[in-house]
């Protein structure tokens, strides 16, 4: 037999990548970004900016879903004018979730020409790919940076590989075709999108903006290219890094690019904000992209959010829908309190819960969970035992199993978590 200490092949996630630390504030909401702070989630409007309303509705949701920073388009005077009322309206319906505003093209001038919107704003996105050609590009860059500096607002300086800097890339591939081993065009790629993100930093520093106030990205829509880029960004930068696919897709093509490259990077310690830029499906919520970001950082054991729910696929053992529509409505239930919960029941976004179809691994299953149900396989309706931190508690039976068992989680996380909180 082979007597090897197991404890020695089992593999630790790496010591996280150490960052600069940046603070991203509204009113009494400060969002740490970068150093020990947890890995932020961050997404972003679909609306016309100049609807006011539906802009502020919209932002409302994404906080309360989950997303701590939300940006906005800002691309016309009329936006620009719109977002110190967008502010207003999130403020009065107590959202304090900072504002990130998205900037191309005209952004230095809008910068200049609205200052109640530079304040309203927490942060400022700026492409260098997008802030004008020859002469002109550094003095619109600085335009922007120093208009950061005076209201003292954080920059992310975000490149796309859709939107680099022509003149850059030339150059390199000038460059790389006088190598005696040429480059082939996607280390070229990779070299320009650092490039520009890094030499565009260093030009704010020497602007006189803070480097703990610069996060840095640099988004393609591949995922190996992806994460060489951040591979290769993180290996030469100290800067907080914002992590997401440029255009990751629909569906379950979106969802599993960003889950598959967002983790690469994350196990490695790579990423301080996250952002999952799903195309909705026709219908779909926004704040879909939040929850995928959310589910993506919980998986991974780096934050939670939410109570998990362990359900099993189900197979030939289980032949009625029952417990798969018991582990939707308690999935369900879970998330919709959890805004109340939260402030009610520190620490409930911990609790693990499972719905388990069977008998084979649904005992057991339901053992390792906080409270778990297990439903008896063929029929799932006669008995189903439910299991109370690792102890068999009772049996229901019959055709109200799932209201039942509904309670009884209710009365779990009361018991719980409200006794947690009395005693302190």
């Amino acid at each position: 037999m082979d007597q090897r200490d197991f404890s020695s092949v089992v593999m630790a996630r790496p010591a996280p990548r150490r960052s600069r630390q940046t603070r991203v504030a509204w009113g009494g909401n400060v969002v740490t970004i970068g150093g020990d702070a947890p890995v932020r989630v961050q997404s972003m409007t679909n609306t016309d900016t100049v609807d006011v309303i539906a802009t502020a509705i919209q932002v409302k949701e994404l906080a309360t879903a989950g997303s701590e920073l939300v940006r906005i388009t800002v691309n016309t005077p009329e936006a620009a004018g719109a977002v110190p009322h967008i502010r207003d309206q999130l403020d009065r319906m107590g959202i304090d979730v900072p504002l990130v505003g998205d900037f191309h093209y005209n952004g230095h001038r809008l910068l200049s020409d609205y200052p109640a919107m530079a304040r309203a704003l927490s942060k400022y996105r700026i492409n260098p790919g997008n802030v004008g050609k020859g002469d002109k590009r550094d003095r619109q860059f600085a335009m922007m940076v120093e208009a950061a500096a005076q209201h003292d607002k954080c920059v992310r300086i975000g490149v796309n590989w859709g939107s680099l800097d022509q003149e850059l890339l030339a150059a390199l591939m000038d460059d790389n075709a006088k190598r005696a081993q040429p480059w082939d065009a996607k280390q070229v790629m990779v070299q320009a999108l650092v490039t520009s993100a890094l030499d565009s930093a260093g030009y704010a520093r020497e602007l006189g903006l803070d480097p703990n106030q610069i996060i840095i990205s640099c988004k393609v829509s591949g995922v190996q290219d992806l994460i060489t880029v951040y591979r290769a960004l993180a290996a030469r930068c100290d800067y907080a890094l914002h992590l997401g696919l440029t255009e990751a897709g629909m569906g379950t093509k979106g969802t599993v690019a960003s889950a598959t490259a967002l983790a690469v990077l994350l196990q490695e310690g790579i990423g301080d904000t996250i952002r999952v830029s799903l195309t909705p499906q026709p219908g779909e919520a926004r704040t879909q992209e939040v929850v995928v970001a959310l589910e993506i950082l919980q998986s991974l054991g780096l934050r939670s959010f939410n109570p998990s729910v362990t359900a099993c696929p189900g197979c030939g053992r289980t032949t009625s829908t029952t417990f798969q529509e018991l582990a939707k409505q308690i999935d369900d239930f879970l998330r919709a309190q959890m805004p109340v919960w939260k402030a009610k029941y520190p620490g409930v976004e911990g609790l693990k819960v499972a719905v388990m179809g069977c008998i084979v691994n649904g005992p057991g299953e339901s053992k390792h969970a906080d409270i778990g149900i297990s439903l008896p396989g063929t029929g799932e309706a006669p008995a189903a035992p439910v299991f109370i931190d690792g102890k068999k508690a009772m049996t229901l039976r019959g055709d109200g199993i799932a209201q039942e068992f509904h309670r009884i989680v209710e009365d779990y996380i009361e018991r719980r978590y409200g006794r947690m909180v009395a005693a302190h």
